[in-house]
């Protein structure tokens, strides 16, 4: 065995695969000798690239199916390259344009990305290509040490891919413009996140990480699964739920190993808007000038026939802003409710009453119409959130509290809202479907019982109305 290698003049690159030791003898020519030492055999190979080596990432782009096998190379100290020219949409054409590319086909007959192309053959699927680089060292503790950590393991990887991966990618690809938007659907893929997410918050209440004591496989391919609902879904008032879920996620992309990767993660101020259902206006018919206009400065190339040019039109700003100033400020009362945890009466509800301007802002209840289709707690309370998050777009011009009254079924829900305007905005309730589903009542400031009814619905007083609370929600 040395001795085919020291016939190279060369030092022999070795490692182990299962039983098998390679030594990869690179030539002049850039081609390389692969010797292999089964059971005392050598078999000489010859490769064409020193790169086919090492692992090859087949990938578009980087994201987070990306990200997996690469945070968990990062732990290994293992070298995956970037497969060089990758053309979306090009590399990986389907079946029927196989011969436009033939080489990805082969290592994946369905040409969906990622696949990693290794020496002993391509892995597909982002979960298995990560599973694979978490093997390449034995004894690792990504992986586990005992068979129960491995199986939580691998029961942590499903919970993630089928509790909240699903439910994640049906929320956001409407709204990417991937899939027709459908308001029931979205509903339930909220639901069924939030179910995902409840449990895992239970779970993380008393562990540092899913399984033992240190990052697995696990933690790594959940917190990639979780990226793009922190990034473009999840607000914070959304994940501020689940606080063990928030302090888990934020550990682990501000992790050496997982950074280097990933980058800087912010998470989204507002959920992703659902793209326009609008048709395009069509090009308008250019009319024929009487006179030639005048040259400018700077001559633009021709318009082809049938276009013309407009000049970019100013985002209109909201009716809200062209308001005069109120003596208000919305976040000064806000930070007030938020950071008194103490004598609520006396600092927060005497606050709000010393700041309110009844010129410039509006108090409403609201009572939901259909109370008697409120038979089940969860459901109840996922439609007040599901409410809540459609009024994102109101954030910088509202403050709401939204409780659900009653200790067994059909459960009340209620609500008092601050808005900016004497009305409540009518965008608002243009784009918020659920304002219709409601009963909305302006406050009348001179009558002292509704006064003290604000009041209570601020504090989250309870008994409230004679019946205890199931919940309580703030928006703000």
């Amino acid at each position: 065995y040395q001795s085919i290698v020291r016939a190279f003049g060369v030092n022999a690159r070795n490692y182990q695969i299962g039983i098998q030791k390679r030594s990869f003898v690179p030539l002049s020519d850039g081609a390389v000798f692969d010797v292999k030492d089964i059971s005392g055999t050598l078999f000489l190979y010859t490769w064409p690239s020193f790169d086919l080596l090492f692992p090859i990432m087949h990938s578009g782009s980087v994201n987070k199916n990306v990200y997996k096998a690469l945070i968990a190379a990062e732990y290994l100290g293992v070298d995956i390259k970037m497969a060089d020219n990758f053309q979306m949409g090009v590399s990986n054409k389907t079946p029927d344009m196989l011969n436009k590319a033939p080489e990805l086909l082969k290592m994946n007959p369905i040409g969906k990305i990622p696949v990693l192309e290794t020496p002993d053959g391509a892995v597909f699927e982002s979960n298995a290509i990560a599973r694979y680089v978490a093997h390449l060292k034995p004894g690792n503790s990504l992986v586990g040490s005992s068979p129960i950590e491995y199986g939580q393991i691998e029961q942590w990887i499903d919970f993630s891919s089928f509790e909240l991966d699903t439910n994640f990618r049906g929320w956001i690809m409407p709204r990417l413009g991937y899939a027709t938007y459908i308001r029931p659907a979205e509903e339930a893929y909220i639901a069924g996140a939030k179910r995902g997410l409840e449990a895992l918050n239970t779970h993380l209440a008393s562990h540092t990480f899913l399984v033992g004591h240190a990052v697995t496989l696990a933690d790594i391919i959940l917190t990639c699964n979780m990226l793009y609902g922190f990034k473009m879904l999840m607000t914070k008032s959304f994940t501020s739920e689940y606080p063990h879920v928030e302090r888990y996620f934020w550990t682990m992309v501000n992790q050496p190993n997982f950074s280097k990767i990933i980058g800087e993660v912010k998470q989204a101020d507002a959920v992703l808007p659902i793209p326009s259902a609008k048709k395009p206006e069509q090009p308008k018919e250019a009319k024929p000038k009487p006179e030639p206009k005048k040259e400018a400065p700077k001559p633009k190339p021709e318009a082809t026939a049938g276009e013309e040019e407009e000049a970019p039109k100013p985002k209109a700003k909201n009716p809200l802003d062209l308001l005069p100033p109120s003596k208000m400020v919305l976040d000064d009362w806000k930070r007030l409710y938020s950071n008194t945890k103490t004598n609520f009466r006396e600092v927060a509800i005497k606050g709000f009453w010393d700041m309110y301007d009844p010129e410039g802002y509006s108090l409403w209840f609201c009572n939901y119409k259909y109370n008697d289709e409120n038979t089940v707690s969860f459901v109840t309370m996922n439609k007040v959130g599901g409410f809540l998050q459609r009024m994102d777009l109101a954030r910088k011009y509202a403050f709401g509290k939204m409780l659900i009254i009653g200790s067994e079924p059909p459960f009340k829900v209620k609500g008092l809202w601050l808005f900016r305007g004497p009305e409540i905005p009518k965008f608002v309730m243009d784009e918020c479907y659920d304002m219709e589903l409601y009963e909305w009542t302006k406050v009348d400031l001179s009558d002292e019982a509704q006064k003290e009814r604000v009041n209570q619905m601020i504090e989250d007083q309870e008994p409230f109305e004679g019946e205890a609370l199931l919940d309580a929600k703030c928006f703000k």
